[in-house]
């Protein structure tokens, strides 16, 4: 049985997203380092969790904001460069709706709302363990030159 790539025929939306993704998250030593776990994207569209470890808490003994953030931003970056085109953070917003506490574990699902010439916007919700809503995380996106992994592929 031949492969798609000795068939030469060109990868699915799907199978580029999860392409792209892998390429990304071989080259994305933060989100490794934290343990961020990336557990599907689909063109748009991505979900991430991430185990709130004891020194992710802060001075409250609650997870530090900038982690949530992290997670959030990174689901962010693995939705809007699911269709292989490189795409960058043009602006962003948090909104903390409930503190995280450690042991918990946060996933993150990035929506793609809209994506309109080179400019696109997400909505990303994290839950925390009994699926509350801890956080909601608006990025707005730019498209700039080049592709994630080569468009031939």
């Amino acid at each position: 049985m031949s492969t798609q790539s000795e068939r030469n025929e060109p990868m699915s939306a799907d199978e580029l997203a999860r392409a792209t993704a892998a390429a990304m998250f071989e080259a994305d030593a933060c989100s490794r380092v934290l343990g961020l776990e990336l557990l599907e994207v689909r063109p748009g569209y991505a979900r991430m969790r991430m185990l709130v470890r004891a020194d992710f808490l802060n001075g409250h003994r609650i997870c530090h904001g900038g982690l949530i953030f992290t997670l959030a931003d990174s689901t962010f970056a693995f939705a809007c460069n699911s269709h292989n085109i490189n795409t960058v953070a043009s602006g962003c917003s948090i909104e903390f709706l409930r503190p995280v506490h450690g042991g918990d574990l946060l996933t993150a699902e990035a929506v793609e709302q809209s994506l309109t010439g080179r400019t696109g916007i997400y909505d990303i919700r994290i839950t925390n363990r009994a699926n509350e809503t801890v956080a909601m995380f608006r990025g707005k996106s730019t498209q700039i030159k080049g592709t994630v992994i080569p468009a031939d592929r």
